[in-house]
């Protein structure tokens, strides 16, 4: 049942019980029922912007898009056999990292480039002489 549907229900549940309203109730609760059908007047018509909005970006991605093969373009971007290369998921976002071998060497913080959260684990823990 839409918004619109139980707000008509209600209106009619309203009327059902012949409700008076001529009382100080009973003006309030017509007032409410008017401004929740207002409301969701005005969620329907959002919907169907929202909807149509979504119809254009689909179009206008197929028309921009359409002459690109992202798949291969990322396999060219990063060849699996290149040493000294790591993939990885972020744990934070999820997303497919590469992260080069020298980055490693260098000692540094290791950042996912898609979140910005610090990746930790990839470093083997020395173990401690007692």
């Amino acid at each position: 049942m839409t918004i619109t549907e139980k707000v008509a229900y209600l209106k009619g549940l309203m009327e059902g019980l012949d409700l008076d309203k001529t009382t100080k109730e009973g003006k309030v609760l017509d007032a409410m029922a008017d401004i929740l059908d207002d409301l969701a007047l005005t969620v329907a018509d959002n919907c169907d912007q929202i909807d149509a909005i979504d119809e254009d970006l689909e179009s206008l991605e197929e028309y921009v898009y359409e002459d690109l093969d992202f798949d291969d373009d990322y396999d060219d971007m990063f060849d699996d056999d290149e040493e000294g290369e790591y993939e990885f998921e972020c744990p934070n976002c999820h997303e497919v990292v590469f992260i080069d071998e020298s980055v490693f060497d260098e000692g540094k913080e290791i950042e996912c480039p898609n979140c910005g959260a610090k990746l930790e684990g990839f470093y083997e823990e020395e173990e401690e002489d007692d």
